[in-house]
Parts: structure tokens; C-alpha cells; sequence
């Protein structure tokens, strides 16, 4: 899984409340700004703006969606959150990429935390990163740890006079890039159930530790994939349980098919743990089967050749009345007899199924 994060060297600790300090995988490009405006008539799309520019949108008419890539320049974050009133300790979570996914509703605007996954085919690997969205009257905020993300097809919607997200409000918009990012979760976990099809034809033809680390290695992944996503159940349940003026009645419809799909994955997710834990048994059991069938082989070994010890230990006794000893028969009579336990005992076993 290509998760790669990377502390901050501030320590947090004894900080006040709401202090600002990024906590995230360490960068150096420029924070990228997307700005997207419109209503039923128009819409004006603008992309790397500055953030003056960006400020002077929450005084424009129509829908309003400003999308930050990168979170490492604070005072970009600080000046956003000043101009739409956001709260520091707000802030302070979007600043913060390992956060728990939850939702955090107050009086002008809801705060959501969500983990974004995608599937690097050239690398065949995960992208796991942290979205937070704060949706507001009239805007919807977006901050991302990287430029990059599965929201192609909500713009291009947007760019359609004729989409029906043109014509409606905030709410609508920031459920439609919350559906879009359960959805892919789907596209991710597909992946990975065609990689666990090919790991378990694998298995039964290869048993050794390479195996046994992709595994383990598969069994990290699901752990994380299930704390990031099994938050989002009691999350959304409480949403649309509660009484939020943000949210009109005709979006809470559409938040309980998202909710839908959460539990879907949420029960893929657990379905391919039980797979994980059966390959790890299957695994185990061959081991088992290898070790028992070299225990088969050196117990029949040893067995055979117990009773021509037996006869090696006779005959290398220092007695010296041995009749036999002065027999010019007695070497070959002996190999003979030897070979012939030999060749009885595994006749034996052959009919015993032991070999």
C-alpha cells in the first residue's frame, strides 16, 4: 500500500488548543488553488489562483467550491479559515492528516474528515490521503494533501449547463463529492479481491515465506482500510438522524444511499479479512503437510534401517567363538539378508499407503 506519511518534527504537545502545525508528509511544491462558481445560468472555472484571489469569491453570488491541493503552506489554511469564519480547531484538524474520519457539525457550516483511496495501476499500489470538506451556505471547501484526486467527472458535471448539480445548491454538491469518494472505495476494493484471487491460486502452489509476507502484508492493508471507512457508518448515521439547516430534506435522501454504500464496503472489507484469515490457515496447513511428509520420509528411513543396525551391531560384537565369521557364505549371506529386509519392509509400506 503506498502509504507513505511522514510527521511533522513539531512536537504538538503543550501546545495550546487550535495552534496551527502541519502534520503530514513533508513537500516542497506550491499550494494549488481551484476555484469553481456557478448557479443554473453560468459557471466560471478558475485554476491556480492566488489566494487574494480566491478570498474575494465569498462575496460572489452562486455556489462556490475552492479546492486547496497541499496543506503544508499554514498561512494559506489560516487566511481561508479568517474569511470564511472557520474555527481554529478546525483548522487545526485539516493541518492534521492523520485524523480520525468524522464529522463535526456547527452553527454556519459542517466539517467533514474522510479518507480518499485510489488505485495506482502503473504501480499497482493504494493512494491513501486525507480530504477534508467544510460545507457552508453557499460554499463548499476542499483541502487536499496533493494535487490529484476522483473528482474529474463531478467537473465536468459542473461544466454542463444541463447537469442537475447546476442547479442545485451547496449541500448537494458536497453529498455528490461524498458519494463520488465512497464509490471509488468500490474501484480500490475490486482491485484488491482480483489480487487475493491470484494470492489464493498462488498459495496452493507455493507455500513459501514470500507468500506468507504479501499476506501479512494484505492483512495490514485491510486493518487500516477498515479503521478509515468503519468510522463513516456511525458518522453518517448521526447526520441524518440529526436536524442540520444545511442540509436540505431532498439531499438527506440522497446522504442515506451514500450511507448504503458505506455499509457495503464495510462488509467487503470484513469479507476479505475472513479470506485473509483463511489463506493464513491454508498456509499454516501446508506447512503442517510439508513438515509431516518429511517426518514420513525420515521415520520410514530410519525404520528400515533399524533392524540392519540391529545386524551391523551383532556382527560388530568382539566375541571370538562366532561360527559364522570363519564362513567363507557368511559376508554375502549377511548382505543378502540385509537387502531382504530392506526390500520386504517397503513392499510393506507400499501396502500400507505409507509410501
Amino acid at each position: 500500500m503506498a502509504y507513505r506519511f511522514k510527521k511533522s518534527s513539531i512536537n504538538k504537545s503543550g501546545l495550546p488548543p487550535g495552534t496551527l502545525v502541519y502534520r503530514g508528509e513533508e513537500r516542497e511544491e506550491e499550494v494549488k488553488i481551484t476555484i469553481f462558481n456557478y448557479n443554473g445560468s453560468y459557471y466560471l472555472e478558475e485554476r491556480k489562483v492566488s489566494l487574494e484571489e480566491a478570498l474575494a469569491y465569498k462575496q460572489k453570488d452562486g455556489i462556490k467550491w475552492i479546492n486547496i491541493d497541499g496543506l503544508h503552506n499554514i498561512e494559506v489554511i489560516k487566511s481561508l479559515g479568517d474569511a470564511f469564519n472557520i474555527h481554529s480547531l478546525v483548522l487545526e484538524d485539516i493541518l492534521d492528516t492523520d485524523h480520525r474520519p468524522k464529522v463535526d457539525c456547527y452553527d454556519d457550516f459542517v466539517y467533514f474528515v474522510i479518507k480518499l483511496f485510489s488505485y495506482d495501476f502503473e504501480e499497482e499500489e493504494i493512494d491513501i490521503e486525507q480530504l477534508s470538506i467544510i460545507l457552508g451556505e453557499d460554499f463548499v471547501l476542499t483541502f487536499q494533501e496533493k494535487e490529484g484526486d476522483v473528482f474529474d467527472n463531478i467537473r465536468e458535471r459542473i461544466r454542463n449547463q444541463n447537469s442537475r448539480l447546476r442547479s442545485l445548491g451547496a449541500d448537494y454538491l458536497a453529498y455528490v463529492l461524498l458519494d463520488v469518494i465512497v464509490d471509488n472505495y468500490f474501484v480500490v476494493l475490486d482491485e484488491i479481491g482480483e489480487g487475493l484471487f491470484l494470492m489464493e491460486e498462488d498459495l496452493l502452489l507455493d507455500s513459501s515465506q514470500d507468500i506468507l509476507s504479501d499476506i501479512q502484508q494484505v492483512k495490514h492493508e485491510m486493518i487500516f482500510l477498515e479503521r478509515s471507512v468503519w468510522p463513516l457508518k456511525g458518522i453518517f448515521n448521526n447526520l441524518l438522524k440529526g436536524d442540520n439547516k444545511l442540509f436540505k430534506e431532498s439531499t438527506i435522501l440522497y446522504l442515506k444511499d451514500v450511507n448504503d454504500h458505506i455499509e457495503r464496503t464495510i462488509d467487503t472489507i470484513q469479507s476479505f479479512r475472513d479470506i485473509i484469515n483463511g489463506m493464513m490457515d491454508t498456509y499454516l496447513s501446508n506447512v503442517n503437510n510439508r513438515m509431516n511428509e518429511v517426518m514420513q520420509v525420515l521415520t520410514i528411513i530410519s525404520t528400515i534401517f533399524i533392524p540392519l543396525t540391529f545386524i551391523a551391531g551383532i556382527y560388530g560384537m568382539n566375541f571370538k567363538y562366532m561360527p559364522e565369521l570363519e564362513s567363507q557364505l557368511g559376508y554375502p549371506i549377511t548382505l543378502i539378508v540385509m537387502l531382504a529386509i530392506v526390500i520386504g519392509m517397503l513392499f510393506y509400506f507400499k501396502k500400507k499407503k505409507w509410501l
